[in-house]
């Protein structure tokens, strides 16, 4: 695709002896939503560390906005704007709300720091009502508004957000999913890695589906809707 923002070819990884990834070939178009979906344990966090140049590649080639980034120290994978919201949120529990979202800009937009507070306040209003409180002692939903909130500090290009839903009551799902909707329709590109298949389609436009470390599937979302394995492997129809 000519507008390819992101482009992953052969991308090999893992942890020791073990190797999880196991040629791994991806694409994301500028303003895009692609969804990267899978069950725990295909992988699908292995592929965003080792995109964000959090885990050492073994092969393959990762580019960016057409820069070779493969192998980029995560800090300057950061600065290019490609920024991961990871699995579990992270935030730091003993620093407070504002802190956190601070951090956000250490690396990137640093200079615009005030206004892209104000843009997080104004998505995430009860991040402004706790912006003293300890993050720690905030509900796991307040936490993920933090941690998609400090990712959106540094003005990312790219942002990849890893299981946001896990752990959410289905309200907070469903608020979770018209938020990332609403980044999308101000020209966000997303990558979205989760394990909610049905709700990733709805909203994505293309998706790759993941099994032990390899991709398995990959086409517009109708089209996995429309493909008898997808459905009932993940669907259960």
């Amino acid at each position: 695709m000519s507008d390819t923002l992101l482009s992953v070819r052969g991308l090999r990884s893992g942890y020791g002896a073990v190797e999880v990834l196991r040629g791994v070939d991806l694409d994301v178009a500028a303003g895009e939503i692609v969804a990267l979906l899978g069950s725990n344990g295909a992988g699908k966090s292995t592929f965003n560390q080792t995109v964000s140049a959090l885990l050492p590649k073994r092969a393959g080639s990762v580019r960016f906005d057409g820069r070779d980034i493969t192998r980029a120290h995560y800090r300057e994978v950061v600065a290019a704007g490609l920024i991961h919201v990871p699995e579990g949120r992270r935030i730091f529990p003993n620093l407070s709300v504002l802190e956190n979202l601070e951090l956000g800009s250490f690396t990137r937009a640093r200079a615009n720091r005030a206004a892209n507070l104000e843009r997080v306040f104004a998505i995430f209003p009860r991040l402004k009502e706790r912006v003293t409180q300890l993050a720690g002692t905030m509900s796991g939903g307040e936490q993920q508004m933090l941690a998609i909130g400090r990712g959106l500090m540094g003005e990312p290009r790219l942002l990849i957000l890893d299981e946001p839903s896990l752990g959410l009551s289905p309200l907070l799902v469903e608020e979770l999913f018209g938020l990332i909707s609403r980044l999308h329709a101000q020209g966000l590109a997303i990558l979205l890695v989760e394990q909610n298949v049905a709700q990733s389609l709805e909203i994505a436009q293309r998706a790759y589906v993941m099994e032990n470390g390899a991709i398995q599937f990959y086409g517009t979302s109708a089209e996995l809707l429309a493909t008898d394995r997808l459905r009932q492997a993940y669907l259960g129809v």
